[in-house]
């Protein structure tokens, strides 16, 4: 059953998808708009009806159980983009939501193959879109695939993961590279997306880059999907406070 936004709450959020959307637009490259997901960890099912309602069908949520729960509470042709670190025994339950639409966060070659076969087991009739998650920044703390392993994990999914499609690159990036023009980190993306149309071949590769506070820039570099949450819903709560 979907939950119902107050009245208020569409304004608010319609107006601040306008207002990201005409951004979108006017940074475009090359003719091409990139996809807006909204994240809308930690916010409430109406939310995302409200911003459902304002047009808006590419959401984007971090955890594996809340976007489960949330999932059957919206309308069902959302297009969900899992952007949380991918663990391994999560893939199945993922894998289980029918609109799930992307998988962001491939962080290695063994991750990619759970999360293939657990996309066959559920039967689904097209590939799952997926991003590999490089680690630009190379932060310890930080998830992703170290530059210098992208291409092989590239390789292997193209090669061995069947049930999978794989859509792009991913980097989050550190909060120093989101200060400086141009950003070090997509620079870095769009070098690796290169590489890899270079010695693959095959369609290029999407970039996934850029958030509330730096997407304009990341759509200047190239990025062809950005992540845009609190400019959107407003500031998160801390996960207890949310929960």
């Amino acid at each position: 059953m979907e939950e119902s936004p107050s009245a208020e709450r569409k304004v608010e959020i319609s107006e601040n998808l306008e207002e990201i959307r005409d951004a979108v637009l006017a940074s475009r490259s090359l003719n091409v708009v990139a996809r807006l997901v909204a994240v809308s960890k930690y916010k409430p099912a109406s939310d995302i009806v409200a911003a459902y309602e304002a047009g808006q069908r590419h959401f984007g949520e971090n955890y594996v159980q809340e976007l489960s729960e949330k999932a059957p509470l919206v309308p069902p042709d959302i297009k969900w983009h899992f952007i949380g670190r991918l663990q391994s025994n999560k893939c199945k339950a993922l894998a289980a939501i029918p609109n799930l639409w992307a998988v962001e966060t491939i962080d290695s070659g063994a991750k990619a193959l759970k999360m293939n076969d657990a996309w066959g087991s559920a039967g689904h009739a097209s590939p799952l879109n997926v991003f590999i998650q490089v680690n630009t920044s190379e932060e310890e703390n930080k998830g992703g695939v170290e530059q210098h392993e992208v291409l092989k994990v590239a390789r292997s999914v193209r090669e061995s993961c069947a049930s999978l499609n794989l859509l792009g690159l991913m980097t989050i990036g550190s909060v120093e590279g989101s200060h400086q023009q141009p950003n070090p980190d997509f620079l870095a993306l769009v070098r690796l997306r290169d590489e890899i149309k270079a010695e693959l071949g095959g369609p290029e590769l999407e970039l996934s880059m850029g958030m509330s506070d730096d997407f304009e820039h990341a759509l200047e570099l190239g990025a062809t999907n950005v992540r845009v949450g609190s400019k959107i819903f407003g500031s998160r709560l801390p996960k207890t406070a949310a929960a």
